[in-house]
């Protein structure tokens, strides 16, 4: 009787274990991809989100955080421009957010998203406790495999480096 990791051919290459191992980090990709694109569009249809005071506003959300952040000149940094400090966010989020699903410019993207999170970690999310109720150190931790490895697999990188190598 043979499985996976007893010689009974998931160890062959090109078997089971190789597959799963070559495409390990798609479902993480995916999860972030898709997560990403759906905060950016979210920010980008929510009425009164770029707005520099109100309910739901990102300026209310800096003025909320800008005491209880790690680095409160982020949060000034963002509160000189409430409204700009949104559309980057939203648009960073939605860029990084593609260029993951998709695979283009993987490392770029997740290096991007890396970014966003802990920006995001360092102000809005740092005042909680215990620090594992916030969620974008998690966010931040789940990039950085995607910053290292790459979109090597089912992406528009790959088709790129395979198309690449043909042409030599």
């Amino acid at each position: 009787m043979g499985g996976i990791g007893t010689g009974g051919g998931g160890d062959r290459p090109g078997g089971l274990k190789e597959l799963a191992t070559r495409h390990a980090l798609l479902p993480l990709r995916l999860f972030l991809g898709i997560t990403f694109i759906y905060a950016g569009i979210d920010k980008l249809t929510t009425s009164g989100f770029f707005a520099a005071s109100g309910a739901g506003s990102v300026g209310e959300m800096m003025h909320g955080v800008r005491d209880s952040a790690a680095i409160p000149a982020l949060v000034d940094l963002a509160l000189k421009s409430p409204s700009g400090f949104g559309y980057a966010i939203a648009l960073g989020e939605l860029a990084v957010g593609l260029g993951t699903l998709f695979g283009l410019f993987g490392r770029v993207a997740a290096l991007g998203g890396a970014f966003i999170s802990l920006s995001l970690w360092l102000t809005v999310s740092w005042q909680s406790t215990p620090y594992y109720y916030g969620n974008d150190l998690a966010y931040l931790m789940a990039w950085l495999p995607l910053v290292l490895a790459g979109t090597p697999t089912f992406s528009l990188d790959a088709v790129l480096a395979d198309r690449r190598r043909r042409m030599r």
